[in-house]
């Protein structure tokens, strides 16, 4: 008789205080053995990125729905605008609609 292949490890019912205690440690452990790479890409923290990324945050999305409510095809797209990079006007438009935010021009004092 073959043998059957585990699909994967789930849990069943609350973890222990012990349980969690040990689990915590072994992030704690992994965390400092894999440090987060400090050059890595942020997200904006000013201008429409930021703005997007709060309206988005707000209530509460992800990348993957503002992506489907504005019609955009790769949710990577909305990612790449609340980290400042340079992407189409018409999809920040989208984006902007789908999370009910308005798009203006203003006139600065140069």
């Amino acid at each position: 008789m073959a043998k059957k292949k585990a699909k994967g490890v789930t849990r069943k019912g609350r973890v222990s205080a012990a349980e969690a205690e040990r689990l915590k440690k072994i992030r704690e452990q992994a965390q400092r053995d894999f440090p987060a790479d400090p050059n890595r890409p942020r997200p904006a923290t000013r201008g429409i990125g930021a703005k997007i990324r709060a309206a988005r945050e707000g209530q509460g999305l992800t990348w993957y729905a503002v992506a489907k409510a504005a019609g955009i095809p790769n949710p990577a797209t909305v990612r790449d605008i609340e980290y400042g990079r340079d992407t189409k006007l018409s999809s920040i438009e989208a984006i902007a609609v789908a999370l009910g935010l308005e798009l203006d021009l203003v006139e600065v004092d140069v």
